[in-house]
């Protein structure tokens, strides 16, 4: 395998819950830190919601590989943003030829 170019700065992200005083929730993003990695784009859809369409483009990123249970390691619940860009993760998984790379399938999601 050929050595990627990591040449896109991400933030690694992750959803926080706080009591909004009601007995309810309201969700904030904090960010865990950067990472620098490769998008590739794959092929994406559309579809209709309610009335107006939402574009799935899902893109193939690759980070450094981190161990297990590090705050470096993406994890499924987690998303990347570039931006104004938001990348949900959808999985994550090691790369089986040398073990140095994660590869993180992702789904960026606009509303038109």
């Amino acid at each position: 395998m050929r050595t990627p170019v990591l040449d896109r700065r991400l933030t690694l992200e992750a959803a926080e819950r706080l009591s909004d005083g009601l007995g309810g929730f309201v969700e904030n993003w904090v960010s865990l830190g950067t990472l620098w990695a490769r998008i590739a784009p794959r092929s994406g859809r559309e579809i209709g919601v309610g009335g107006a369409t939402l574009s799935q483009v899902p893109y193939r990123i690759t980070v450094r590989a981190a161990p297990y249970g590090a705050a470096s390691r993406p994890r499924p619940d987690q998303r990347f943003r570039e931006g104004s860009r938001i990348f949900r993760i959808v999985s994550v998984a090691d790369n089986v030829d040398n073990g140095r790379y994660l590869t993180c399938l992702v789904e960026e999601e606009t509303l038109s």
